[in-house]
């Protein structure tokens, strides 16, 4: 990278992404090179100081929030209290779905998730999951997972090398909004059963890779992870509450419970490939 700036110092981010992707064949299961992903590392490499990019050649677009839209406001009529009530669920793919569907899903999230929104970088699929009848009962998003984290990391076995070659196998359950006004036992647990065998062949389907496992990052003590628990996902360990870029050991982050949940009985042997 550092050459490539040396030999093209007026060469623009992007252009330089490109280029990285050609020299080191740094090519995803469609074929295309991985320009995105190569952006982000790079500005990772950027920020921890280990090369200097050239300045953007225009001030980066102000992120626009959702306005969310009326069919985000609670139903008047009292939703069911019981999962047979509202079963069969549907997983109702945003993904791909157009612009109307992903406007929908980002203002349920911007609205009703304590997080907000946020844009989901990278691979990714979402889901608005439905009822028999139609209405939203919750939003769930999927989008490529954490480069790194000790504890999944030593649970899955993972040397660095072979974590850069598998980790597009591996998916992060980075939204999972009920909303508010949905108050239906079992139902969390049910959703997430119904989108662990929904979400492989999609994933498939869309980016070319099948995924083996599923990871999440549950904010202590604001949620237990009860749900996840009761789903048979497997807590790994805990994170240690630093920024994504903290050299400082600043620790300014909540600290956050790891989930995984593995696809197929042959995950680990598949990740450590």
């Amino acid at each position: 990278m550092r050459s490539l700036i040396a030999a093209s110092p007026q060469q623009t981010r992007a252009g330089l992404a490109r280029a990285f992707c050609h020299a080191i064949n740094w090519i995803g299961p469609d074929g295309g090179i991985r320009a995105m992903m190569a952006r982000l590392t790079m500005l990772a490499m950027h920020r921890d100081g280990i090369i200097t990019l050239p300045p953007p050649r225009r001030a980066p677009r102000r992120l626009r929030k959702p306005e969310p839209g009326p069919e985000t406001d609670p139903p008047q009529a009292p939703m069911p209290e019981k999962l047979d009530a509202v079963r069969p669920i549907r997983l109702v793919r945003v993904t791909g779905a157009g612009p109307e569907a992903s406007r929908v899903w980002n203002g349920f999230v911007a609205r009703w998730h304590y997080l907000g929104y946020t844009p989901l970088v990278g691979a990714q699929m979402r889901y608005a999951v439905e009822d028999r009848e139609g209405r939203p009962l919750a939003m769930l998003g999927f989008s490529a997972a954490a480069w790194k984290t000790a504890p999944r990391d030593a649970f899955i076995g993972w040397s660095p090398e072979v974590r850069e070659r598998n980790l597009q196998r591996v998916i992060d359950n980075s939204r999972y909004l009920i909303m508010p006004w949905v108050r239906i036992p079992n139902l969390a647990s049910h959703i997430l059963s119904e989108a662990r065998r929904r979400l492989p062949q999609d994933w498939h389907d869309r980016y070319k890779v099948a995924p083996v496992l599923m990871e999440t990052f549950v904010e202590i003590p604001r949620f237990t992870g009860a749900v996840y628990k009761a789903s048979g996902w497997i807590h790994v360990g805990t994170t240690l509450g630093r920024g994504k870029y903290d050299r400082k050991n600043e620790w300014a982050k909540p600290r956050k419970d790891i989930w995984l949940c593995p696809l197929r009985k042959d995950w680990k042997r598949t990740l450590n490939r």
